[in-house]
């Protein structure tokens, strides 16, 4: 089992989608938060309060584009890739 799915199935992830607001509403992963990908930069704060933070979007392109800015602002988070791969993990 990965990392992330462990922490997914435990209940101890914070999962962000950073997919647009309307992508958002047609389907996301069940208590999942949604700031889109050109928000990230206004919103460190909020992820600063979060612990074990698992981003995601469609594919993994924009939640990687997240992952390695918030990494380089010295947030530890994992990209978990498509929202339909985290949601599987629920």
């Amino acid at each position: 089992m990965k990392p992330i799915e462990e922490l997914i199935k435990s209940g101890q992830a914070a999962i962000v989608d950073v997919r647009t607001p309307s992508e958002f509403m047609g389907g996301h992963v069940n208590g999942s938060i949604n700031i889109p990908l050109q928000e990230v930069p206004a919103r460190i704060a909020e992820f600063k309060k979060m612990k074990n933070i698992v981003l995601c979007c469609a594919s993994g392109n924009r939640s990687g584009q997240a992952t390695a800015y918030l990494k380089q602002q010295g947030i530890e988070c994992e990209n978990g890739g498509s929202w339909l791969e985290v949601n599987g993990y629920c």
